[in-house]
């Protein structure tokens, strides 16, 4: 697997920063820093992943770490980031943001008081379709959504090719319609499988989730109304809820996360394919970036997620082989 040193491999073991340390990273001494990183939900895989990187790089570099959980509510979350400002305990905030836009202006605010701010995997502003800072002076680590959603739809085209049904019936199962990274990723999917020609149809786009329970609801209504459906591309989570209630049916399921699981079906050959982002990987890089800055190092201002996984993180059988995942679903 291709790896960042800043990075932490699948055998979870941390290596060092490539950005440039401070005087203070170097002293041993200092007080110990403090991480805030306000995550999608505990309830969610992915954002625990990412803060056990988060985590483990801070225990390793003089810090601590806390989750701040607002289950998957954007405003929920911007109340946590203004309150964090206001007790005046955290060096550095690692945001996970539900919705980007909504947590600019406490991001600004954060930023004015002197604290970094690294932005991980979602976006902080209204671009999906760039890993560039949208709000100047915050840390950009994140997973570009218009990529994200391009590859998804690649790997489904090229599912449909190996199954060579034609037309190939394609369903795919949104995370959440109210959120605009989910809408930017859908239109990004939607434009690639229209591109692909007639001979690759979506038939379906429903919410999905990122829970196995919300993927699985989908599928049940899905196959209800297409019972022939040929490919399906959705969250990772969402999928193996999917496939559970699948049995019987030649579908190639394309996931959407990094998980052990995921990466097991697709060695297995139960899944065609993933798009591939290690969370714990990307955690330690977060936490990384954000101590070395606070530390008053030199540090990248910007960095796509998929610079950390191989093949840019569209991953089949042939490609995933050497992988073991970073996280249980």
């Amino acid at each position: 697997m291709l790896i960042l040193p800043t990075a932490c491999s699948s055998s979870g073991k941390v290596a060092t920063s490539t950005t440039t340390p401070g005087p203070a990273s170097a002293a041993g001494t200092e007080t110990p820093k403090r991480i805030a990183f306000f995550g999608f939900a505990k309830a969610n895989s992915f954002a625990t992943a990412t803060f056990a990187g988060v985590e483990q790089y801070a225990k390793a570099h003089n810090a601590t770490a806390q989750f701040f959980d607002p289950n998957f509510d954007a405003q929920a979350q911007v109340g946590q980031i203004q309150d964090a400002i206001t007790s005046k305990r955290f060096d550095v905030f690692i945001i996970q943001a539900n919705d980007g836009n909504a947590v600019q202006l406490p991001a600004k605010a954060a930023l004015a008081a002197g604290i970094p701010v690294v932005a991980v995997f979602t976006p902080l502003g209204p671009r999906f379709d760039t890993a560039e800072p949208q709000l100047p002076g915050v840390v950009s680590l994140v997973d570009v959504p218009t990529d994200n959603g391009s590859k998804l739809g690649n790997l489904g085209v090229n599912a449909c090719a190996a199954k060579k049904s034609k037309p190939c019936r394609v369903a795919y199962l949104e995370g959440m319609k109210s959120l605009p990274l989910d809408n930017a990723r859908t239109q990004a999917v939607k434009d690639i499988l229209k591109a692909a020609g007639p001979d690759v149809q979506l038939i379906a786009d429903v919410e999905g989730g990122y829970t196995q329970q919300s993927g699985r609801a989908a599928m049940q209504d899905l196959l209800q109304a297409h019972p022939d459906v040929d490919v399906v591309i959705g969250s990772s989570q969402a999928i193996a809820g999917a496939e559970a209630v699948s049995a019987g049916k030649s579908i190639a399921f394309v996931g959407n996360g990094a998980s052990r699981q995921a990466v097991d079906a697709v060695k297995q050959g139960r899944w065609f394919g993933i798009y591939y982002v290690p969370p714990l990987t990307m955690g330690n890089k977060a936490a990384a970036l954000g101590l070395d800055k606070a530390r008053g190092g030199s540090v990248p201002t910007a960095t796509a997620a998929t610079d950390l996984a191989p093949h840019g993180g569209q991953l089949t059988r042939e490609s995933v082989q050497d992988l073991s995942g970073e996280y249980d679903e």
